[in-house]
């Protein structure tokens, strides 16, 4: 395990999503706060930045080029960086303004499944969905706050996510052929005020990276449920956890300074800023979606 660094002092309000795109050797990523889609390259420094009129919570590359982006109502379609998003199937959170997409990953069937957020925190009414490359949803779990941390282990056999004020991470037995969950049990129940699961990753050992937002650090979690390892990092707001480069041992942090006081950010000065370390085992690639 290497140092923590800083990759891209960015100061992001809402940092999240990080995608590592290996053709293009670039880190995409997300400032929902800002609606701002990033593409940054580590090699040379340089950070693109879209905005649009709505916020981006995630996103998927699509088979062929292109992004799929989960934003303020349903999904759009973005057929190249310059290009105008097109709405793509239902618009499932339209005239529910409470609600945004927040949190999605692809399967090795080409699914997108994506998270909503009750921003108002106003009801539990936040679910997990599954996106069909024709654009159809269909509603997965429902009953939560803010569904995060999706995530599917190498094999597409296990699937994990969290609502994040419960504290819980919640681990699905998955069948990629059917697109469906089964056996639905916690992995592991974090404590209330040492941070709460926000983004994840699987690594290619069955491994679970997780951000834990308020708590300072990331932890890696075994198949049992035990987290086997802590990596402290100088930002009190991880968001999400995802791993890049050429071998796909480069662990990106991705940070948040909202909700963060003046003396909160004197102290971390770092927050939303993209960190980056080296870790032993890779990361699971990202599949595509279609």
């Amino acid at each position: 395990m290497s140092q923590v660094t800083t990759a891209l002092a960015a100061e992001a309000i809402l940092g999240e999503c990080p995608r590592w795109h290996a053709e293009e050797s670039r880190l995409y990523w997300v400032d929902i706060a800002q609606n701002r889609l990033h593409r940054f390259d580590p090699a040379s420094g340089q950070d693109d930045v879209r905005t649009f009129d709505a916020p981006v919570g995630c996103f998927a590359f699509v088979r062929g080029g292109g992004l799929l982006l989960g934003m303020k109502d349903g999904l759009a379609m973005l057929s190249g960086w310059d290009a105008t998003p097109v709405p793509f199937g239902e618009q499932i959170l339209a005239g529910r303004p409470d609600l945004r997409l927040n949190d999605g990953r692809t399967d090795n069937r080409g699914r997108f499944w994506a998270g909503s957020v009750n921003m108002a925190k106003s009801a539990e009414d936040a679910a997990l969905y599954r996106f069909d490359p024709d654009g159809r949803a269909t509603l997965m779990q429902d009953g939560m706050l803010t569904c995060n941390g999706a995530a599917f282990s190498a094999d597409g056999l296990r699937f994990h996510h969290a609502d994040t004020p419960s504290h819980a991470l919640r681990t699905y037995r998955a069948d990629p052929q059917a697109g469906t969950l089964h056996d639905e049990h916690v992995l592991h129940q974090f404590p209330h005020g040492q941070g709460r699961p926000d983004g994840g990753s699987f690594d290619e050992a069955g491994f679970y990276w997780s951000a834990l937002f308020d708590g300072g650090r990331v932890v890696r979690i075994a198949p049992s449920g035990e987290v086997v390892e802590s990596i402290a990092l100088p930002v009190p707001r991880p968001t999400m956890i995802a791993f890049g480069g050429t071998d796909r041992r480069t662990a990106y942090v991705t940070s948040a300074r909202s909700g963060l006081d003046a003396g909160a950010l004197a102290a971390a000065p770092l927050s939303g800023a993209i960190l980056s370390f080296r870790v032993d085992v890779p990361g699971v690639a990202e599949w595509d979606f279609g």
